[in-house]
């Protein structure tokens, strides 16, 4: 039996061909992950963890994760209570739909993505705070108001206010973060925001090993 603070958690990166997935398998890697880069059910499904990144539109990601039997596998780990980290679209398709496209969304978060209103510079590309709202331990040693880095024209807006775990203004005060249980889910992308964002993937490695229990 390996120790259980030193053993790698192994964490799946879901390739759902709308990721930045190099960019995060390289962070997990640093912060101490066995990375697995994987669209495949199986694969995922045994790994410790689960990181589901994304840059893209909904209805194409959508039909993707579909394609591969992803979707509902996503519900289930969680439902299973594995470690689950979302960024960015991976933030936004665990609502139940978004105004950018026709396709439903996960459907785990009730609520709706909305476009950022007009008079915003669209996207909403570069720099911002996050206001920390959430002691949850992926967000454990972040400090408050720090700055990461954000790409995106939509926003999740949760219909259940206390899962809300970060917000950011930008024109509007919208959720930048969700927390809860064994879901962390963020708007921005840590593996683009330095040291602040390392932290990040680090406390998801973290929580990743306390999770799994009795390891091999």
């Amino acid at each position: 039996m390996n120790d259980l603070g030193t053993a790698k958690p192994k964490i799946a990166v879901i390739d759902y061909q709308a990721g930045n997935i190099r960019s995060v398998e390289k962070a997990l890697t640093q912060s101490g992950a066995d990375a697995v880069v994987s669209s495949v059910p199986g694969v995922i499904e045994s790994c410790d963890g689960v990181v589901f990144p994304g840059q893209g539109a909904c209805d194409s990601s959508m039909l993707n994760l579909r394609s591969h039997s992803l979707d509902h596998l996503i519900l289930r780990l969680i439902s299973n209570e594995k470690p689950f980290l979302g960024v960015c679209l991976g933030l936004q398709l665990l609502l139940q739909h978004s105004e950018e496209g026709d396709e439903d969304c996960l459907g785990l978060i009730e609520g709706t993505v909305k476009r950022f209103p007009q008079g915003h510079k669209i996207p909403h590309m570069g720099w911002n705070e996050v206001n920390i709202r959430s002691d949850h331990p992926v967000l454990s040693g972040v400090p408050n108001n720090s700055y990461f880095y954000f790409v995106h024209s939509y926003y999740a807006d949760p219909t259940d206010k206390n899962v809300i775990a970060g917000t950011t203004t930008y024109g509007i005060e919208f959720c930048s973060a969700v927390a809860f249980d064994n879901v962390v889910a963020v708007q921005f992308h840590p593996e683009k925001s330095g040291d602040v964002g390392l932290k990040i993937y680090e406390n998801f490695v973290q929580f990743t090993k306390m999770s799994r229990g009795v390891l091999s």
